[in-house]
């Protein structure tokens, strides 16, 4: 083993089954090149990228019924990237984005377990440039704002890839840093709403945190 123990689990969206590979619980760590070290992820942090987290869910809801037309869509902080996986599924142009060294290698084992074709990865450190990664017309994330420094940060980098007109959908399970971090992007530039999301899932489990909208265009 890798140094690590994983669960096979079936998580349904919209009605269609996805078979998941994830980490076995959340008490788990191997960084043995460490590459997770260098990236900023501590041991405690490590393995919640490999859970699917119930804002997770709620995001992979949404982009089930999502108007994905002439959008290129951008995952960001994805983990598991659920959200990406239905994307994907409805033939979106989707790439998927994060900064956890085991993150790419989940997705390509959930993408054979499901029968999808190839997806676009690029690593996504919001602390610094990722030339790469380029622009997009959608952003979407899920539970991203859970460290103090991370509003600021992560505000920062959607500006860097977000086109001309773009827009960003955020499910946020009402951390403290969501205001901070949408008084960031209105500082951007961006036109912000929140709502909440009051989402039933499919596992019967309701979610009541909120999606956060953001909007630029050229009459902003």
């Amino acid at each position: 083993m890798p140094g690590y123990e994983v669960k096979f689990e079936t998580v349904t969206v919209g009605g269609t089954d996805y078979r998941i590979r994830s980490l076995l619980d959340l008490q788990q760590y191997s960084d043995p090149l460490g590459e997770a070290e260098r990236a900023g992820i501590s041991p405690a942090s490590w393995p919640l990228f490999g859970h699917i987290w119930p804002s997770a869910r709620t995001l992979a809801l949404a982009m089930d019924s999502f108007d994905l037309t002439n959008k290129r869509v951008l995952e960001i902080g994805a983990g598991l990237a659920l959200a990406s996986l239905v994307v994907h599924g409805r033939a979106g142009n989707m790439t998927v984005s994060d900064c956890h060294p085991l993150s790419q290698g989940f997705l390509e084992e959930n993408l054979r377990l499901n029968d999808l074709g190839p997806m676009a990865y690029q690593t996504g450190n919001w602390n610094i440039a990722n030339p790469l990664l380029g622009r997009f017309d959608l952003i979407i994330g899920s539970d991203v704002l859970y460290e103090r420094d991370q509003p600021a940060l992560l505000a920062a980098f959607i500006d860097r890839h977000a086109a001309t007109t773009a827009e960003i959908i955020i499910v946020d399970p009402d951390r403290g840093n969501r205001p901070h971090f949408c008084r960031a992007m209105s500082a951007l530039g961006y036109a912000v709403t929140e709502r909440r999301a009051n989402a039933m899932l499919e596992n019967g489990e309701r979610y009541k945190g909120r999606f956060l909208h953001f909007q630029r265009s050229l009459l902003n």
